[in-house]
């Protein structure tokens, strides 16, 4: 419906759901908007997951907004940004102080899941300081992976996919735990 890839990938069914959800234990488990690359890849590993899977499923933010809050270091400290891009989002999105909660795209096409996303790390203008992480232009793995996603978006819906089906396998919840939802937005 966003526009990803017209071939999919196959969800597989039958995972079980928690019960509930703990809004601590995700921020635990997540990454950090500042988190430094080696912070995200080691959070990444520490799941099972490798610098392929952190790449493609980075990716997930060519859609969506991020909160003023989690991107105002980056805007007023990081050099590594598009000037136009910090001095926009200081005007428009996110004054030094107060507005946390006011939202600015992850990407210029942030109703469509495509590869805009990685074009933008090309020219510094990751919203996150996370993000940009990802690209140093350095021809690290990571540079090479995001270039490849980059001019190759078919390469990059592949990978997605793999990526999300290996994640979509992490800490399945066996026996008693959790249920599988007649309804996935409802505890049944």
């Amino acid at each position: 419906q966003l526009g990803g890839p017209h071939f999919g990938y196959h969800v597989l069914l039958g995972r079980r759901d928690a019960r509930s959800a703990s809004n601590e234990a995700a921020n635990t488990s997540l990454p950090s908007p500042s988190s430094s690359f080696s912070e995200l890849l080691s959070n990444f590993k520490s799941h099972g997951l490798g610098l392929k899977d952190l790449v493609a499923l980075s990716g997930a933010h060519t859609i969506g907004f991020a909160q003023c809050s989690s991107f105002r270091d980056r805007i007023y400290n990081d050099t590594n940004i598009d000037p136009k891009l910090a001095s926009y989002l200081k005007l428009q999105k996110c004054p030094q102080s107060g507005g946390d909660s006011n939202l600015a795209p992850f990407d210029s096409t942030n109703k469509i899941f495509d590869n805009v996303y990685y074009k933008q790390l090309l020219d510094n203008k990751g919203l996150l300081h996370s993000d940009q992480e990802l690209f140093k232009g350095n021809n690290s793995e990571s540079d090479r992976l995001v270039k490849l996603f980059t001019r190759n978006p078919v390469a990059f819906a592949k990978r997605f996919g793999h990526s999300m089906i290996k994640m979509g396998n992490m800490k399945p919840l066996t026996g008693n735990e959790g249920e599988i939802r007649i309804n996935c937005r409802k505890v049944n």
